[in-house]
C-alpha cells in the first residue's frame, strides 16, 4: 500500500511509532481517495476569487435554498463531553502546553496544528506523540525539579488540523505531497480514535478555513471512511467548523448540513474572518479598512456575521462558539492589566448576551474571568434554546465594508511590527507569539499583511498626510527589523527573510493567499531531493 511513499526527513527520536507502516498505509488510503477532489475544490476557490475581482458579489446560494428553508433537519446531539463548552482554551501541541491546557480548568482544549503552530517536522510529530500520551495519561514529566502531571478530570480534547490549502511536503505519496489536513487528521485518528471511544470520548475536531460547503462534504467523507476503515461506530466523531472566510459566511447552514451526523457546531473565527473579508474583496477600493484595532466585533459586517452564526447553529441544535480575545495578562503594570481585563470581560459579556454557547481564551489566567461571565449569564450547559428568530441578516450586511476609523502612522508601524515579528518567529519554529500584550498567531499577522498591501495598492495616506507606498515603508521595515532581531529566540537571518517577503507582498499585484504557504519552504526538509534541502 505505501510502496509509493517518500519521506524527506526521518522522524525525531521517540516519535518513530507515529509513522509506523500501518499509519502510513492509512495516510495513503486517505491521500489516494481524496486528494484529487481536494485539488479540484482549491481550483474552484480561484474561480470564485476571479469573479469577485470582476465585481460579482457573494450571495446566498440559490441552488441550496431548500436546505436553508427546510425545518425538518437538525445536527447530531452533543457528544459526550461537548454538552457544555462555555470556556475553551487553545494553543499549540508542545508537551508542557498540552498538560497545562488540559489542567487549566477550561471545559475543552483545542490542540492546534494550524495557526498557532509552526509546522516544523519536529513540532508536528512531537505534537502527535504528546497527544497520544495525553489520551493514555502517560504524558507526565519533570523538568528543573518541577513536575507536570495531568489532573484527574482534564479538559475535553479537540484537535485542529491544517486547512485544505496546505500541503505536507515532507511526505510524498506517488510523487505528490500529502495534504496537511489529511496528514494531521489521519495520524491523530489512526492512533487515537479507538482509544478515545473506549474511554467514552470520541475523536473531536475543529476544521479551519473552508470556503464552500463542498469542502465540508469532503471532510464528512474523510471522517466516514476513516471510521469505517478502523471499524468504529459511525457518528462517534464530531467536528466544529470555524467560519473564518467570507464565502463560508454565506453557507453556514449548508456546511452544517454536510457534516450533519458529525457536526458539533460553528465557531466565529474572528481574526481569520477579517483577513478573508479584506483579501476576498481586494479589488474594491470601497472595502479599505482602517487601523486593525478599529476593526472590532461591533462593526457592521462582524455584527451581522455573529448574529447569523448564532441563529443558524441554534436553529440546527448545535453550539455557536464565540471567538478569541487576543489580549493577555500584563505583568508589572496593574493599571494597564486592569484595562485589558475590562476589555476581555466586555468581549465575553457581549458574546454570552448575544447567545453564544462558549468562548475562547489563549491564556489560562483568563479562564476564571471568562468562566465567571458565562456562569452568571448562561445557567444551563448551553443556549440552544435562544433561537434568535428575530434576526434577519442580508447578503449586503455580511459584505458591508463600512468601518469607522482612520489609518494612522501608529497603525502602519504596528502592522509592520506584528507581521515581521510573527513571520520571523514562525520561520524560527514558533507559531504562537506574545506581541505588545496580544497573543498573535498567523491570523493576526495575515490581517497586518493584507492591510499593508491594501493601503499601498490604493496609494492611501495616513491621517498625518504621509503616503503609504512600498518605498516609503522600507525605512519603517528596517527600523522594526532591528527591534525584532534583538528579541530572544529570533534569528536575524529569519528577520531578513520575513522583511524581504513582506516588502515583496506590499508591492505585489495581488497579495498571496496565505503567508504560511509562502514561507513553508524555509522550514526543515521542505523541497528536498535525496534528503538534501533546496533553500
Amino acid at each position: 500500500m505505501s510502496g509509493g511513499t517518500h519521506f524527506t526527513l526521518s522522524p525525531p527520536e521517540g516519535t518513530e511509532f507515529i509513522l509506523s507502516p500501518q499509519a502510513v498505509d492509512f495516510l495513503c488510503i486517505l491521500h489516494r481517495t481524496f486528494d484529487k477532489r481536494r485539488k479540484e475544490l482549491l481550483e474552484a476557490r480561484k474561480k470564485v476569487q476571479e469573479e469577485l475581482d470582476k465585481g460579482k458579489p457573494l450571495t446566498f446560494l440559490p441552488e441550496t435554498k431548500e436546505i436553508r428553508d427546510s425545518p425538518s433537519w437538525s445536527c447530531a446531539p452533543p457528544a459526550p463531553g461537548l454538552e457544555d463548552r462555555r470556556v475553551e482554551i487553545t494553543g499549540p501541541t508542545d508537551r508542557k502546553m498540552v498538560i497545562n491546557a488540559l489542567n487549566s480548568g477550561a471545559k475543552t482544549f483545542m490542540a492546534d496544528f494550524e495557526d498557532s503552530l509552526s509546522p516544523t517536522w519536529s513540532n508536528l510529530l512531537s505534537g502527535q506523540k504528546n497527544l497520544y500520551d495525553a489520551i493514555r495519561r502517560q504524558i507526565d514529566f519533570e523538568v528543573g525539579g518541577k513536575q507536570y502531571k495531568l489532573i484527574e478530570k482534564p479538559a475535553v480534547l479537540l484537535i485542529r488540523p491544517r486547512g485544505w490549502h496546505l500541503d505536507e511536503p515532507r511526505l510524498l505519496i506517488d510523487g505528490q505531497p500529502i495534504s496537511g489536513s489529511l496528514f494531521d487528521f489521519g495520524l491523530y485518528f489512526f492512533h487515537n480514535a479507538a482509544e478515545l471511544v473506549k474511554r467514552g470520548r470520541g475523536p473531536y475536531f475543529y476544521l479551519p478555513k473552508m470556503e464552500h460547503h463542498l469542502e465540508a462534504r469532503l471532510w464528512n467523507d474523510v471522517i466516514s471512511l476513516s471510521t469505517s476503515k478502523l471499524g468504529l461506530p459511525q457518528g462517534c466523531t464530531r467536528a466544529t467548523v470555524l467560519i473564518e472566510t467570507l464565502p463560508a459566511a454565506f453557507q453556514m447552514e449548508e456546511i452544517l448540513y454536510e457534516l450533519k451526523e458529525h457536526s458539533s457546531g460553528l465557531n466565529c473565527g474572528r481574526w481569520d474572518y477579517i483577513f478573508s473579508f479584506i483579501k476576498k474583496q481586494r479589488a474594491h477600493k470601497n472595502c479599505i479598512m482602517p487601523d486593525r484595532d478599529d476593526v472590532n466585533m461591533t462593526v457592521p459586517f462582524m455584527d451581522a456575521y455573529v448574529r447569523l452564526l448564532i441563529q443558524t447553529c441554534h436553529k440546527r441544535k448545535v453550539a455557536a462558539m464565540g471567538g478569541m480575545s487576543a489580549l493577555i495578562p500584563i505583568k508589572n503594570n496593574p493599571a494597564a492589566n486592569d484595562a485589558a481585563m475590562a476589555k476581555v470581560r466586555a468581549d465575553k459579556l457581549r458574546e454570552v448576551k448575544a447567545g453564544h454557547d462558549g468562548t475562547w481564551v489563549a491564556h489560562p489566567a483568563l479562564i476564571p474571568l471568562a468562566m465567571s461571565v458565562f456562569d452568571e449569564h448562561m445557567h444551563g450547559p448551553n443556549q440552544y434554546h435562544i433561537r434568535r428568530e428575530d434576526v434577519i441578516v442580508t447578503d449586503k450586511q455580511i459584505a458591508d465594508p463600512k468601518v469607522p476609523g482612520k489609518i494612522t502612522d501608529h497603525g502602519v508601524r504596528s502592522n509592520i511590527s506584528a507581521a515581521l515579528s510573527y513571520c520571523s518567529a514562525w520561520i524560527s519554529g514558533n507559531g504562537c507569539v506574545p506581541i505588545n500584550n496580544l497573543m498573535e498567531d498567523a491570523a493576526t499577522a495575515e490581517i497586518a499583511r493584507v492591510q499593508l498591501w491594501q493601503w499601498c495598492n490604493y496609494g492611501l495616506k495616513t491621517d498625518s498626510g504621509k503616503t503609504i507606498s512600498p518605498s516609503n515603508l522600507k525605512s519603517i521595515f528596517e527600523e522594526e527589523s532591528a527591534k525584532v532581531a534583538s528579541l530572544p529566540g529570533i534569528d536575524a537571518k529569519h528577520v531578513k527573510i520575513a522583511s524581504d517577503y513582506l516588502l515583496s507582498q506590499v508591492a505585489a499585484k495581488w497579495p498571496s493567499d496565505f503567508l504560511t504557504s509562502d514561507l513553508m519552504h524555509h522550514l526543515e526538509g521542505v523541497g528536498t531531493v535525496g534528503g538534501r534541502a533546496k533553500y
